[in-house]
């Protein structure tokens, strides 16, 4: 059985271990490296591969066109915005990602960017090296309002740390965990009341046709001028020149950006005080792609052995679709 494996950059520590697990049970695994994974590349080495692991590489139409054999698509991670999943459910192809398993480290680094834009940490870190002692009065997270878009896994692991905060929070998106909110004290509001009250605006719900530019200019608009938004999603979620201008102009009080709709971004982010950016870290920890690892290989294993798959995420389209 034939593994093409498009190692992302967080995965190249461990992806050894992944090979050599894959081939104990009698796979035949190719590699190709982050800075390799490029469309003519995998196009070329996909043809014959039964399996595809990709983490951010594409598995587009003309990937899958190119691949006759395939019949099981693994996603490194959660979102699945990289992946034509209707085409994949038309073929018949599996499709299965490792939902929550970097959960832990996007909550915990949302909570971090919501400190930093806050406090101005990596502007006075910046000030303090150069010499220049200055002070900053910024905001607590105390009693705030926390807005959370998107209720998953990751939404519900930053309800869970941001109540230690005492934090009211707030929840909107489609997928409503009820039984989460009412244990963590979490309220389901509709989106204008959430941009409306919010002091601070979390966006964890994964890429769709649907929220694509959700929070445009029209929805900062609505912000509190003393707000601020941190995207841990995908960038495609916000309109970036719509919020570089508020930002600009001050509208609301900051962001925080751990993703973009261009990555890495194709023009120089402005130096502006009120935005802190990380370059899309939020479920890289040496913890979470170990986990996330260690799903795809069981994954694997439970396919060649013939058990039923973990996270299929097509599912219920293949089983209308009357794929096997």
């Amino acid at each position: 059985m034939h593994v093409l494996f498009c190692v992302g950059k967080s995965y190249y520590p461990v992806h050894h271990l992944i090979v050599e697990k894959l081939e104990a049970y009698g796979a035949r695994v190719d590699c190709l490296m982050y800075d390799q994974a490029t469309k003519k590349n995998i196009i070329d080495k996909i043809h014959d591969a039964e399996i595809y692991i990709t983490a951010v590489a594409p598995a587009d139409r003309e990937i899958i066109d190119a691949a006759s054999r395939l019949k099981y698509i693994l996603k490194t991670g959660t979102g699945l915005d990289n992946i034509d999943m209707d085409y994949a459910s038309e073929k018949g192809i599996y499709v299965s990602n490792a939902p929550g398993g970097n959960a832990p480290a996007v909550a915990e680094l949302a909570i971090g960017l919501m400190i930093a834009v806050s406090r101005q940490v990596p502007q006075l870190d910046r000030a303090t090296k150069k010499g220049i002692w200055t002070h900053s009065n910024g905001f607590e997270l105390r009693g705030k309002t926390l807005g959370i878009i998107g209720f998953g896994a990751i939404g519900i692991s930053i309800a869970r740390i941001a109540s230690a905060f005492s934090m009211e929070r707030i929840a909107y998106g489609t997928h409503r965990n009820d039984q989460a909110a009412s244990e963590l004290g979490v309220q389901f509001v509709t989106l204008d009341q959430l941009l409306q009250e919010s002091d601070y605006i979390v966006i964890c719900t994964a890429l769709k046709k649907s929220n694509y530019h959700l929070i445009n200019a029209e929805a900062l608009e609505k912000m509190k001028p003393t707000s601020f938004l941190i995207n841990v999603s995908r960038g495609a979620v916000v309109d970036e020149k719509a919020l570089l201008q508020a930002l600009r102009s001050e509208k609301i009080g900051g962001a925080a950006l751990d993703v973009f709709e261009t990555e890495p971004p194709e023009d120089m982010l402005p130096a502006l005080d009120n935005l802190v950016v990380t370059p899309h870290i939020g479920g890289t920890t040496k913890e979470s792609v170990r986990r996330v690892a260690m799903v795809t290989v069981d994954n694997i294993r439970r396919y060649i052995q013939g058990e039923p798959l973990n996270h299929v995420a097509n599912q219920q389209a293949l089983a209308e679709g009357g794929s096997n």
